[in-house]
């Protein structure tokens, strides 16, 4: 798996799930449950994981998406 976003943004982690899943590509939300309490979320932002061989599809998307601020480093 590799992680493709990391953010505090709840409403994006599910946008970006749903994306992906649209997509039919696997996606993992790391750390969903560390930001279950408000005060944690600046502590501990969600986590986008992809399969490696999905990685670079999922990339494309949420560049397709005007997202691409949003990727971390390949």
């Amino acid at each position: 798996m590799v992680e493709i976003v990391r953010t505090n943004d709840v409403v994006l982690v599910g946008f970006l799930q749903s994306l992906l899943e649209n997509a039919n590509i696997p996606v993992l939300v790391a750390d969903s449950h560390m930001g279950a309490l408000e005060v944690m979320n600046i502590l501990f932002p969600r986590r986008i994981l992809v399969p490696d061989d999905h990685a670079n599809q999922a990339r494309r998307l949420i560049r397709d998406a005007g997202l691409g601020a949003e990727l971390r480093d390949a």
